[in-house]
């Protein structure tokens, strides 16, 4: 599979973390993988005629939204495709959907179920240019026209860039506290916004920094990446890998058919 990365513009990067294609070039289609949860939205533009991929033994064949908060997928690329992926920051993809985050999330669905007869105009669009630099620039400028200027909470963005900067750790009160609103509504924003509470997104958070830890120091022990990632214990490290990957973390190390 060819992966080309492209830059973002300047009104995007806010609100999207990657923009690339995915070309399938081979005879036959992709080896499963198994694609862990990122808590981001991501939208797949599909400009073939070939089906996406199968994704948790479904086969997709048009463009796809797929919102991986808190639960691993499946992945089979199918021969002959091309998409163009656009995965959104998290917390950030709600200004360009229609529909509360907390309805989508861990589930993969035809674009057209979230934009209607746009999903296949856009498909259509993509079909007739001649390359990808063209593909790109289309979708980014409708993406500049689809966003919702008057649908963007600074109070859930500042949560956000908080729990960032404590690594997870920070108390759900105090987060309420700083901003003037009862756990309850800021963790109901959350839902809304995000599509996970305030408590299950910092557990979120704290496992996939876990995940950077482990790919970027390989000869740290498991105990160590588990105690700088904020867990209490390694019964809490073991338990979030294996509801968040199905495998203990040992097995996600040594698993080749695991994308982190």
């Amino acid at each position: 599979m060819r992966i080309q990365s492209y830059d973002i513009l300047p009104s995007l990067q806010p609100y999207v973390k990657l923009i690339c294609t995915m070309e399938c070039d081979e005879d036959a289609d992709t080896s499963c993988i198994r694609v862990l949860p990122d808590t981001c939205a991501e939208i797949f533009f599909n400009y073939t005629i070939a089906p996406v991929a199968i994704i948790n033994e479904e086969l997709y064949k048009r463009s796809i939204a797929t919102f991986r908060m808190s639960k691993p997928a499946n992945v089979q690329m199918r021969k002959g495709t091309g998409v163009i992926a656009i995965c959104f920051h998290p917390g950030m993809a709600y200004r360009f959907m229609d529909v509360p985050m907390h309805q989508l999330a861990n589930k993969t669905i035809g674009l057209a179920e979230l934009w209607g007869s746009l999903a296949a105009e856009l498909e259509d669009k993509l079909a007739m240019l001649s390359n990808n630099e063209a593909r790109v620039k289309l979708l980014q400028s409708y993406l500049v026209k689809k966003m919702d200027y008057g649908n963007y909470d600074m109070k859930i963005a500042c949560c956000l860039q908080q729990v960032r900067f404590s690594g997870g750790m920070i108390p759900i009160e105090k987060l309420a506290a700083d901003l003037g609103i009862s756990q309850r509504h800021l963790s109901r924003k959350f839902q809304e916004c995000v599509g996970l509470s305030t408590k299950e997104y910092q557990r979120a958070f704290r496992f996939i920094e876990s995940l950077g830890r482990l790919k970027r120091h390989s000869a740290k022990s498991l105990t160590e990446v588990a105690y700088e990632s904020g867990y209490y214990d390694q019964a809490h490290f073991i338990r979030d890998y294996k509801e968040y990957t199905g495998y203990t973390p040992r097995q996600v190390v040594l698993a080749r058919h695991i994308l982190y």
